[in-house]
């Protein structure tokens, strides 16, 4: 399973690392502790987290995104695999980006629920990177 940092998890959120870190000591997402005693997110978890901050309006704390050269960095919220076309789903902030693919190129990358990934749009396509 993927870990992230509070720092990682941060950025993929799209807020400060000290604004991560009042929502752990909250409870709003659990983390754990490595052997070096790193702060460590669930890659699971903290999809599940920004699906539901996503859903969230209003929150004081939640920043306007914008893209840059339509890049979303974000995490791997939903991965469908079907015969031979798979649809993945990333959360980018407060952005739920989609993407059909190839089910080949979901394998290749290794695309997995937590993993983090980039989202790149080009006209009415989405791109997968992996990060």
């Amino acid at each position: 399973m993927h870990s992230y940092t509070i720092g990682q998890a941060a950025r993929l959120l799209g807020v400060s690392p000290d604004t991560a870190r009042r929502w752990a000591d909250a409870g709003r997402f659990t983390t754990h502790r490595d052997d070096t005693g790193r702060r460590l997110v669930d890659g699971e978890d903290l999809a599940a987290f920004s699906v539901e901050l996503a859903r969230t309006d209003g929150d004081d704390e939640t920043p306007s995104h914008t893209s840059v050269r339509n890049a979303f960095p974000g995490i791997v919220t939903a991965v469908k695999l079907g015969d031979v076309a798979a649809q993945v789903e990333i959360q980018a902030g407060p952005h739920r980006l989609v993407s059909l693919l190839t089910r080949e190129a979901v394998e290749e990358l290794g695309l997995a629920v937590g993993m983090e990934a980039t989202a790149r749009v080009k006209s009415t396509n989405v791109h997968i990177d992996r990060a």
